[in-house]
């Protein structure tokens, strides 16, 4: 264990309330996690505790300050994401992040990588017609995917969207469940809705949807189609099986792109069925045009707990086996 030491900085031309957080709550969560004092003075902080420990939270202050004038905000989420970076890697992610806007939400505000691994992920999908984004749940896997989507149709670079996903039933038979085909399959693609509506105004999806401009169907529906100036997405791609996962890759046609994306930790096909998402990574990686991006718990951007609950089920994972 390294001696205890303190340290001085100064955070001239930062607003310390953003900064500190309201009742400095953002001061007693770094105090928590790095196990260091903090005192502030003017505009002037002091850190005491272990030196490794200060010296990560001088660097965190130097990132979160950082971070602030790019952004003249610092939510939560940031805060959590820059302490998991600085813990796993001693650096801060702000000076890597920029401010590319990907698309903007009904609310206006622009849609950002929030994550290093997020920021892969956008860079590959300007970089490779066929991109694989393949992560736990909350790392804005599906999200992403339909904001770059309606960007390209906004630019017109391509003419229609189609998102798709496996109907994988969860104990119950679609043909029990009530209702005309859509109402069977609604319930399995509405995430692939909520992310739609937060992006487009819902009159302008109902009139494209009747335009075919909109397509949301499960993957069941995709085969013998051919896709020309299509930007394609198939979501929850870890409950498709091998022969689905070539069926749909195959649907591709000319000027048309495609992002899949699934969590291999939440598979729900019999386990006599292999995932088609582990399957083709095995078999198409190395392919010019393909590209395989992973996300892990550090590009969640949920509630900060989800972080940490994926990673208590991975070390869980590791000891079972």
């Amino acid at each position: 264990m390294t001696e205890a030491i303190q340290k001085s900085m100064s955070l001239e031309g930062v607003d310390l309330r953003l900064l500190f957080g309201r009742n400095d709550v953002n001061l007693k969560i770094i105090e928590d996690q790095f196990g260091t004092r903090i005192v502030a003075r003017g505009n002037e902080i002091s850190i005491k505790g272990d030196e490794d420990e200060v010296t990560r939270v001088v660097s965190l202050f130097h990132d979160l300050t950082t971070y602030l004038r790019k952004n003249l905000d610092l939510p939560e989420r940031y805060l959590w994401y820059a302490i998991a970076m600085i813990k796993e890697n001693g650096k801060g992610p702000a000076e890597v992040l920029d401010a590319d806007t990907v698309i903007s939400t009904l609310s206006k505000e622009p849609i950002v990588p929030k994550t290093l691994g997020q920021k892969r992920y956008t860079t590959a999908v300007s970089e490779y017609d066929i991109v694989f984004c393949i992560g736990p749940a909350g790392t804005g896997k599906t999200y992403l995917a339909v904001a770059m989507a309606v960007a390209e149709l906004k630019r017109k670079t391509v003419q229609r969207i189609i998102l798709t996903r496996p109907a994988v039933e969860a104990g119950e038979s679609l043909g029990f469940l009530p209702g005309d085909i859509r109402a069977k399959v609604d319930p399995y693609l509405r995430p692939v809705y909520d992310a739609l509506h937060d992006l487009v105004e819902p009159d302008k999806i109902k009139k494209l949807m009747e335009l075919g401009v909109i397509e949301i169907v499960p993957l069941a529906f995709m085969r013998g189609r051919t896709l020309n100036n299509s930007f394609v997405i198939l979501d929850e791609a870890q409950n498709t099986t091998t022969a689905q996962m070539k069926m749909f890759l195959t649907r591709l046609g000319e000027s048309s792109r495609s992002i899949i994306t699934g969590d291999v930790t939440q598979i729900d096909l019999d386990r006599s069925k292999a995932s088609g998402l582990i399957t083709a990574e095995r078999i198409l990686k190395g392919i010019p045009g393909i590209k395989f991006v992973h996300l892990d718990a550090t590009d969640v951007v949920r509630h900060h707990l989800v972080m940490e609950i994926i990673r208590a089920y991975e070390k869980h994972e590791k000891v079972k086996k």
